[in-house]
């Protein structure tokens, strides 16, 4: 091919190609513009689609947040209900408590009317000054230390008096300051008093305690035993060997139980087993005779045999022995084969 050929089919492929661009170009465009369409659809779709999530969203969320301020209030009025309830039962204890206080109040005051009755008769009669009618002593031990303090504090609102200051004048106040001053020297005089007397006795308790402990030691020394066997909590040990001996004793308590079992039984038993041994020796050694005749008859004798003569009694005793042997024999192969 020449050179001009060459050149006239290099400008014909190049105006071809530049319409084959030009027509690809226009299709890229309609596809394009229909792509663009179907995005803008599809985006569209989406945004409705959320758009309605977000509103179902949002109308739970105020579901919920109705629910809570629904639940809180139920809440709130349950409290209210429960605090109420025990308030009232709060209320009906302190009203039964206080009923059973001006109860037992009343019946500690009646007491101490009729002690301070029963003191007044005593002093007019010149009698000792005793102390109140002895009460249930179960009953007081079962009771607990509030209610004994609780007790106490009635007893004492009982028994001290409330004391009307604005109604006195000086006089009064300084005879009463007097009067209980005297009264708190008393008491304090009696607390020493008791406080020395358990001192003293206390002593007089371990002063017994210790002559007791010196008793008890020349005790066990008298009968042989250490000096603190007796004067412990529990009694002294039974020891099953010599204090001399280095060996040290290895049995349980089962074979040190088994040595004091039977005792006498044991003894009488082996004294009747040497008895009827003896017995039974002496029988062993006794002279054998034979049977008298019975009726002219000597017993044991069968039908056929000769007569034996009545000197010949000895000659005549070893074969009357087999004879016997025999007939054991005899007898017991029988019975042998019976039991086969």
């Amino acid at each position: 091919m020449s050179d001009e050929e060459y050149e006239n089919t290099s400008n014909t492929s190049k105006t071809s190609k530049k319409g084959d661009d030009a027509f690809a170009k226009a299709k890229s465009g309609i596809k394009q513009s229909e792509l663009n369409e179907q995005l803008k659809e599809y985006i569209g779709e989406w945004r409705n689609q959320r758009a309605k999530e977000e509103e179902e969203l949002k109308r739970l969320k105020d579901k919920q947040a109705k629910r809570k301020e629904i639940r809180a209030e139920q809440d709130k009025k349950l409290a209210a209900e429960k605090k109420q309830e025990e308030d009232r039962l709060k209320k009906e204890a302190a009203e039964k408590k206080a009923a059973e206080e001006e109860k037992k109040k009343a019946e500690m005051l009646e007491a101490e009317i009729k002690r301070q009755e029963m003191m007044a008769a005593q002093k007019e009669k010149g009698g000792s000054k005793q102390s109140a009618p002895a009460l249930d002593a179960r009953k007081e031990m079962s009771k607990t230390k509030e209610q004994v303090e609780e007790e106490m504090k009635i007893s004492l609102s009982i028994r001290i008096k409330p004391l009307a200051l604005d109604q006195m004048d000086s006089d009064e106040l300084r005879n009463k300051a007097n009067q209980i001053w005297n009264t708190i020297l008393s008491l304090e005089t009696d607390k020493y008093d008791y406080e020395q007397r358990h001192m003293n006795q206390d002593y007089e308790f371990k002063e017994l305690n210790e002559r007791q402990k010196i008793q008890l030691r020349n005790k066990a020394v008298k009968k042989g035993l250490d000096p603190e066997s007796f004067t412990g909590s529990h009694p002294p040990k039974i020891r099953m060997f010599s204090k001399y001996e280095r060996r040290t004793d290895t049995r349980t308590y089962g074979d040190r139980k088994k040595l004091y079992e039977g005792g006498c039984e044991v003894m009488r038993s082996e004294l009747l087993e040497s008895l009827w041994k003896d017995k039974l020796t002496e029988f062993s050694k006794r002279p054998k005779a034979r049977l008298p005749k019975w009726f002219g008859v000597r017993p044991g004798k069968k039908a056929g045999d000769p007569e034996t003569p009545e000197g010949g009694e000895e000659e005549a005793e070893a074969p009357a022995e087999e004879e016997y042997d025999e007939e054991e024999e005899e007898e017991e192969e029988e019975e042998e084969e019976e039991e086969e």
